[in-house]
């Protein structure tokens, strides 16, 4: 990992704290088992998802909605399916 990305993926843990503890997780799970393997088309996705509202995204996440961009609701129904831990 150069220093650029290192930089970019502390931005990214920065932006993806959203005060609500279960997005806080699935976004630092994606980060950390998927940025590093990512290309910069499915980065570019997470970098968008991190711009929608906390409430849309919660929906999302819980399955009452799914997003309307067919890149979102992909990687969004990627995330879901992580295993924790």
């Amino acid at each position: 990992m150069t220093y650029d990305d290192a930089t970019e993926l502390r931005r990214l843990r920065w932006r993806s704290r959203r005060g609500m503890r279960e997005l806080d997780r699935l976004f630092e799970r994606w980060l950390d088992r998927c940025w590093s393997t990512s290309t910069e088309a499915e980065r570019e996705v997470f970098r968008r998802l991190l711009d929608c509202e906390d409430d849309r995204l919660w929906k999302w996440f819980l399955g009452h909605e799914r997003p309307d961009d067919a890149q979102l609701d992909t990687l969004v129904q990627s995330i879901r399916q992580l295993p924790p831990g």
